[in-house]
């Protein structure tokens, strides 16, 4: 490669050299094209033809004014410019910028361990190159930064939309935007608080109900001597889903996206917690007139039988419920693996037990499909002792299925509860950030407050739970160094922008 750059530092004394190797494509080197940048007190001389190579960015524009613009042109595209020395200032991060030339020479940046991704991002726009030209190991890890930040954006949206609201809304609109808090915030306020702990209350009563009315001895006979629920647990069954069912329409009448309320994989729980209830009394009602009076009592207890989803309605107020189905989420690919480990080795164990089992006069094992039971229960270490074999080819072949499946189960367990503790953490990570990002918000909104509000008032400000609608406007629109994309708005990356377009590719 070209010997295109060389550096020291800010007091060292420099001379431009007038020879230099020739480029990859075989042209000469002139001392024309040559240019000297100093980037935060780090020197370096770059030659045209290897900046030329990008043409969109703005070293090789800078290198291609420099010998024909004004000053003021020039000013456009560096910090600082020394018309003796030939000399360009820029106040960028130097240990970044090698990496930037890493572009010029080899074709690919890679980000030196250390620096921060987003920051990274901000000096990659400044010197208008696009993120295509980052190594996939830097970009992975870009995306993995981006995806965080858009989260907390979320979570910083979210707590903004929980504050007062705009005023130019309507009154009805207003109420909406309460009753949804009322219903789906309980940190918004106290009364919000206390129906999240009463539906939480009524998810446990009626599954206790649900659990205890089974129980023979609490049941009471019907007028033909069948034995049916009681009573009490009845009434308490009607109150439960009459409270869902009040609980289910204010939040559809109050989301502001009912389609979007309707498909929701939790609202459809909802749905089916309280459907069975109203199904259930139709058919005893047109049952005796429609269809015959067992059919509908075997429909009856089926839809019964559905009341058990709504014990996933507790996930709705469970932080650590919703954890662990991210942390699942996320653990389908180590899932899959055990799945198709048992399952390969369920397929050759009941097999090899139903061969090595057949001459045996008393077998258990009488098909391969009927040995897949014992398999399992042998591998998953569970060992109900209803089927077991007989022969000593037999018992090894058991033997190795059991450790074995001790094997396929242990493996991926790790990963899978290293996935949660991740998961676990990057959500108390992202809570924090989003409550330090309002705060810095309100603090940068306080000191761009207007004159006219008072020193009480802007103190206030200090607190994300107290802020004005006055300064509601200057604490949406301020933005910190993160560079949160906040309220759908594209954050801006760099203070100085390019003195041109950056070419699309």
């Amino acid at each position: 490669m070209p010997c295109c750059w060389r550096m020291s530092k800010k007091d060292d004394m420099w001379a431009f050299s007038g020879t230099r190797y020739a480029d990859c494509n075989g042209s000469e080197a002139s001392e024309e094209t040559e240019i000297a940048v100093n980037i935060g007190g780090v020197k370096h001389i770059l030659y045209g033809d290897v900046l030329n190579r990008y043409p969109e960015t703005r070293l090789a524009e800078l290198v291609n004014r420099a010998t024909d613009s004004t000053r003021e042109d020039l000013s456009a595209l560096c910090d600082d410019y020394d018309d003796l020395k030939r000399e360009f200032y820029f106040d960028r991060d130097p240990e970044a910028f090698k990496c930037i030339l890493e572009l010029y020479n080899y074709g690919e940046i890679h980000m030196k361990r250390g620096i921060c991704p987003m920051c990274f991002m901000r000096e990659m726009d400044y010197w208008v190159i696009d993120t295509e030209y980052l190594d996939e190991c830097c970009r992975s890890s870009l995306n993995e930064v981006e995806t965080e930040l858009a989260e907390i954006a979320e979570k910083v949206k979210t707590i903004l939309d929980d504050l007062e609201g705009d005023a130019t809304v309507t009154r009805g609109q207003r109420c909406q935007a309460f009753l949804w808090k009322l219903m789906e915030k309980p940190e918004s306020s106290l009364a919000a608080r206390t129906i999240a702990v009463v539906s939480f209350a009524f998810i446990l009563l009626s599954s206790v109900v649900m659990c205890v009315s089974t129980i023979p001895e609490l049941q009471v006979q019907d007028a033909e001597g069948n034995l049916v629920e009681h009573p009490t647990f009845e009434s308490i069954e009607t109150a439960c889903i009459i409270w869902f069912t009040v609980e289910y329409i204010l939040r559809l009448v109050s989301s502001s996206n009912k389609l979007q309320f309707v498909f929701s994989f939790m609202n459809i729980v909802d749905f089916l917690a309280i459907m069975p209830f109203y199904v259930v009394l139709i058919l005893t009602h047109l049952g005796t007139a429609m269809m015959e009076l067992a059919n509908v009592q075997q429909a009856v207890q089926a839809l019964r039988i559905m009341r058990i989803v709504r014990i996933f309605k507790l996930a709705r107020h469970s932080s650590g419920l919703q954890t662990l189905t991210f942390a699942l989420k996320s653990s389908l690919k180590e899932l899959g693996l055990l799945l198709m480990y048992m399952s390969v080795g369920v397929f050759l164990f009941s097999a090899l037990g139903y061969t090595m089992e057949q001459s045996h006069p008393e077998t258990m094992f009488t098909s391969i499909p009927q040995s897949f039971w014992w398999a399992i229960i042998t591998m998953t270490t569970v060992g109900y002792g209803d089927i077991y074999p007989k022969t000593t080819l037999g018992r090894c072949n058991a033997a190795v299925s059991f450790l074995c499946g001790v094997i396929a189960i242990a493996l991926p367990i790790h990963p899978i509860i290293n996935n949660f503790v991740i998961v676990y953490s990057k959500q108390r990570v992202l809570e924090t950030a989003a409550k330090h990002e309002i705060e810095l918000m309100a603090l940068r909104a306080k000191e761009e407050a207007p004159q006219e509000c008072s020193v009480s008032e802007a103190g206030k400000m200090a607190s994300a739970d107290n802020i004005s609608v006055c300064n509601r406007a200057a604490v949406s629109t301020s933005q910190s160094d993160t560079c949160i994309p906040l309220l759908g708005e594209t954050a801006t990356v760099s203070k100085v922008q390019p003195s041109h377009k950056r070419k699309k590719k």
